[in-house]
């Protein structure tokens, strides 16, 4: 058996450089070669005959670290197993998709708005719509970009003034709307889930300054998972049909809410702080859905 890691061909973070280099390691230690390749080339096309063509052969699976998602579909429609499949990671590449693929399913979240996207120049939000955002949501409110890593495209409002610079500098890109959880501010729960089953988990503490917290991260901590928060994670990743995912859960007053679901979540720091060998569980996993 051989097997395939596809990264994304232009990210200098080294988180993204740790990741494959981890999961080839531990291939290495099962007895399993594995090939590290940047998504920077046409690894894949389509003939003149409509038919999907892929210089990528040779191998028995793909663990897809990249969210193009034209590769990716191409490799599944060319025969190759994707760890994660194309549609879970497109899924989860946009947190709107994530919210509404989520809904319906007993998966509790924080009070959720799409927002409207704008295709004129230079037109101005209404203030209906702001309005509309205050009465539902309230103050402090966040606002996301759809499509975004690292928190980078998350923003905190206030008051309306910051309401409105904010959803004019968004209106042209997807986004949502959601609720502040103030029973959260400056920590969470980030859930390694893999093959169904819980497998990592760590509470992250930061600043409650939000840039700040958005910039720096948080800090990890070993945690005893609560079954509520473990069944909400588990939940989602099944609801999404992920192999592999980080779950990012909120603290409620009463109860645990949804943030995020992160289809390529980096494991190298909760690793650390847990000393699990993500990695391991992850190659293990991969292996046992190839052999059965």
């Amino acid at each position: 058996m051989k097997g395939l890691i596809l990264t994304n061909a232009y990210s200098a973070n080294p988180h993204s450089a740790n990741q494959p280099l981890r999961l080839k390691e531990e291939f290495a230690r099962l007895g399993v070669e594995v090939d590290i390749q940047r998504n920077d080339g046409f690894w894949t096309s389509i003939d003149r005959e409509g038919e999907v063509q892929t210089t990528l052969g040779g191998y028995d699976f793909c663990v897809y670290l990249d969210k193009d998602k034209y590769v990716s579909a191409l490799l599944e429609k060319a025969g190759l197993r994707l760890f994660n499949s194309h549609l879970s990671i497109l899924t989860c590449d946009d947190k709107m998709e994530t919210a509404i693929a989520l809904s319906g399913k007993g998966i509790p979240m924080p009070k959720t708005l799409p927002g409207l996207l704008c295709y004129t120049p230079h037109a101005k939000v209404r203030g209906e719509i702001l309005d509309r955002v205050e009465r539902e949501l309230g103050y402090p409110v966040i606002v996301k970009e759809s499509y975004g890593s690292f928190g980078a495209q998350v923003y905190l409002a206030s008051s309306r003034p910051e309401l409105e610079s904010i959803a004019s500098s968004v209106q042209y890109k997807h986004h949502l709307f959601q609720e502040f959880v103030p029973t959260s501010y400056g920590r969470d729960i980030r859930v390694i889930v893999i093959g169904g089953e819980v497998v990592a988990c760590m509470e992250r503490r930061s600043s409650t300054d939000f840039r700040a917290n958005i910039e720096r991260g948080g800090v990890g901590y070993p945690i005893d998972l609560p079954e509520e928060a473990k069944d909400l994670a588990i939940r989602a990743a099944k609801a999404l049909s992920l192999d592999y995912c980080g779950v990012d859960i909120l603290f409620g007053k009463d109860d645990y809410l949804l943030c995020e679901v992160n289809s390529n979540a980096f494991f190298g720091g909760i690793e650390k702080v847990t000393g699990v060998n993500v990695a391991r569980a992850y190659a293990e996993y991969i292996l046992k859905e190839m052999t059965e």
